[in-house]
């Protein structure tokens, strides 16, 4: 009954094409450049000061300022912490309007919802919604660099060509598998781990708190995959298992939005080996949770996905990403939200699911009600749209 209204809401929402605008009239499903994007993160701060600020962590190649929102309840106390990056390849641009749709929906859900709350207590969002800037302003110069990769810094002393593969650059088996030591190619991983400024800023500002966050989701297209640690073939996660059984789950809760469906697995299993993912090096670095999301679709616009797929597109993967968010909450938080879950799950479910539920394991509670609250999260978010 749910996953039919709220499929319902959705096919509705899709053929009135309502956007979803803020105060001043941003529109989260068309793409926006740099500065448009800049305009909004300072918007957000002004629209939510007491919860949303930015904090600049490093700079381009270009020497532009690397920036992100850091969204969650102002406390003294030492929080947990979400991590999400967007466009590491500048021409991948629904990933830069997703984060910001991203933003947009959490904020909208914390004024309302005790459990989003309850989330932004106890962890801080960090959302950094384009990190290559200096490859995704060229990206935006004409229709010669639309399909731009790396970002924009020299290549070595005797190359013509410009550029890293900012994925292929991070310190994890670095120049090992699916990469290439020409400096022309789109997967050059550069001179040496992290030679490249965007790379040192993430690894500085994530590694240096690196106790603090439980999950690190990066966000990519095209392809429809939800890809874990690690893109070499020859090493396996710690935690394979739950990484595989945490992004199962939250590739049905995608599947429960508009019928799509991602793979899921690693790198190796269900696309191609690689080495140097900002996603392995977060794993290596004792992050439980590392995700990689490639979203819409699997090759029919490929880099070019049509804006009228933008707002599917996002909320499809909003879903998937609350899921795991959600799950990675209540794993580390098991008392109070674990309660406050259950609590809401019974509303909804029956006498006999709540009960099954509660004598599962720790993990187990976590999946089912960060499965749960995301379905009703998703529908609460598409009426509040419709109004």
């Amino acid at each position: 009954m749910l996953n039919s209204v709220g499929l319902s809401l959705v096919a509705l929402l899709s053929a009135v094409g309502v956007a979803t605008v803020d105060g001043v009239g941003y529109d989260y499903y068309k793409y926006h450049p740099m500065p448009e994007i800049s305009n909004w993160m300072q918007q957000m701060v002004k629209d939510y000061p007491d919860i949303v600020t930015i904090v600049e962590y490093g700079q381009t190649y270009e020497k532009r300022v690397i920036s992100l929102l850091k969204i969650g309840t102002k406390t003294e106390e030492k929080k947990k912490a979400i991590w999400m990056d967007c466009g590491i390849h500048a021409r991948e641009w629904i990933a830069p309007a997703f984060c910001q749709y991203f933003v947009s929906q959490i904020l909208q859900a914390y004024k309302t919802d005790p459990k989003m709350q309850e989330m932004m207590k106890n962890m801080d969002f960090y959302v950094t919604p384009v990190l290559n800037i200096d490859g995704y302003i060229y990206s935006w110069k004409d229709n010669t660099t639309r399909l731009w990769r790396k970002n924009r810094s020299p290549g070595p002393e005797g190359c013509d060509s410009i550029g890293t593969d900012l994925n292929r650059n991070f310190d994890a088996n670095w120049g090992t598998v699916g990469i290439s030591k020409n400096c022309s190619s789109q997967i050059y991983c550069g001179s040496r781990p992290v030679s490249e400024p965007e790379a040192q800023a993430v690894t500085y500002f994530v590694g240096s708190r690196k106790d603090e966050f439980l999950c690190f989701l990066t966000i990519h297209s095209y392809g429809q995959l939800l890809l874990i640690p690690y893109g070499h073939p020859n090493f396996t996660a710690s935690n394979y298992n739950e990484l595989m059984d945490v992004g199962l789950a939250a590739a049905d809760a995608i599947r429960n939005v508009h019928g799509m469906n991602y793979t899921v697995g690693t790198s190796p299993a269900v696309l191609y080996a690689n080495s140097g993912s900002s996603r392995d090096w977060a794993r290596l670095q004792g992050i439980p949770l590392a995700y990689t999301f490639e979203l819409r679709d699997k090759g029919v616009f490929g880099f070019q996905l049509p804006e009228d797929q933008i707002q599917p597109a996002c909320e499809e993967a909003y879903s998937g990403a609350l899921h795991i968010i959600t799950y990675a909450h209540n794993k580390a938080f098991s008392g109070a939200s674990t309660t406050t879950a259950a609590t809401t799950a019974a509303t909804t479910a029956t006498t006999t699911a709540t009960t099954t539920a509660a004598t599962t394991t720790a993990a187990a509670v976590a999946t089912s009600a960060a499965t749960l609250w995301t379905l009703l999260l998703t529908v609460a978010v598409i009426c509040s749209n419709l109004m």
